[in-house]
């Protein structure tokens, strides 16, 4: 999402710096537009928790870049990035948009995250969100400066070709695409997995993206006898060609801020499966439509239910396939989300440079 939107304010003639804390010379994992420029700070371990000296480092590496470039606004994504350089921009005029991409159930374990997120109503001149669902869930401090912002979604034209017709001979596929963490609740996708997997030997189960819960995972999937039926490659930056090899598309997270693997699944004409209390992909699957939504007090035996019906009847796959996705094509098309942006940062950026 960075990087569409970073590329495309970029080609729109706004002349758009990327400061990271990856490692100097570190390339951008997704490509950027030639002209945005990227500064790697080169500070702390970026795959991991950062020390309190990291963060310290950070806010001072901000404050000095920020300094030299004198941007008219910065962007900063994620509270842990705004919060630490409103800190680091105290006593400078340059206003700060707060780009909040995860809903408040995030924070209801995590009490020093969500005091320090009451603040940044007094460091950023504007809290965006994705979703008005998620801008309604906030208290009305933190609505006070939040606007909606949606997520681009990329895709290509060509959507996947679903057909109705058995080929008992080509392996099929059930994919998930998503961070290997708690919120994502990939340890119910593969419990259900494993209570149906038997039924169909010609389907396999394959998770994307990479996370602290691999080793957990791994051994539950060994634990489970589901080595040579579900697969765990890591993060892929082709995904657009996964969900067009992919049958059936599953995210069973417990939330979402904006399900953006599962517009892009639905954007390539992939069927999806999530739970219907999810916040985030309850306003993208339609029930019956495009996908199923789960709902029932077993989560693993009803999500179980939902995929075995679909794996079992390909005329259903067929027909969800062929649902309509002219809503969020013209909700999340990347020109319709980069005007947003730009009237935004018109209205919050400073007038006149110092």
């Amino acid at each position: 999402m960075l990087v569409d939107v970073a590329s495309g304010l970029s080609r729109r003639g706004h002349n758009v710096t990327i400061i990271s804390s990856d490692p100097l010379g570190q390339s951008s994992y997704y490509p950027l537009n030639g002209n945005v420029q990227h500064i790697c700070l080169g500070i702390g371990n970026v795959t991991g928790s950062s020390s309190f000296s990291d963060a310290v480092r950070r806010m001072v590496g901000y404050r000095r870049m920020i300094g030299e470039i004198r941007p008219d606004v910065v962007i900063a994504f994620m509270h842990s990035t705004y919060l630490p350089l409103g800190i680091a921009l105290l006593g400078k005029r340059t206003p700060i948009i707060a780009s909040e991409h995860i809903g408040p159930e995030h924070y209801q374990s995590r009490w020093l995250e969500r005091m320090l997120l009451q603040l940044t109503p007094l460091i950023a001149s504007k809290i965006t969100v994705v979703t008005d669902q998620i801008l309604r869930s906030y208290s009305r401090w933190l609505r006070s400066r939040m606007t909606v912002v949606p997520n681009p979604v990329s895709f290509t034209a060509k959507r996947k070709q679903v057909t109705s017709h058995e080929d008992t001979g080509r392996v099929r596929i059930l994919l998930s695409v998503g961070r290997l963490a708690p919120q994502k609740n990939q340890q119910c996708l593969i419990a259900a997995f494993s209570e149906i997997s038997h039924k169909f030997p010609n389907w396999k189960l394959r998770i994307l993206g990479e996370g602290e819960l691999r080793g957990a995972l791994e051994q539950q999937v060994f634990d489970l006898g589901l080595n040579h039926k579900v697969e765990l490659p890591g993060a892929v930056s082709d995904v657009s060609q996964e969900y067009l090899r992919a049958d059936l598309f599953v995210l069973p997270s417990t939330y979402e801020s904006f399900g953006l693997a599962t517009a892009e699944a639905l954007l390539h004409g992939l069927p999806a499966i999530g739970f219907a209390d999810c916040p985030g992909t309850n306003t993208l699957i339609r029930n019956n439509e495009n996908g199923i939504l789960v709902d029932g007090p077993n989560r693993v035996h009803a999500l179980a239910t939902a995929l075995g019906q679909l794996m079992a009847n390909p005329q259903e796959l067929q027909r969800l396939s062929e649902g309509s996705t002219e809503r969020l094509e013209k909700m999340f098309d990347v020109n319709t989300v980069l005007d947003s942006w730009e009237m935004l940062i018109f209205q919050v950026a400073r007038p006149n440079r110092e």
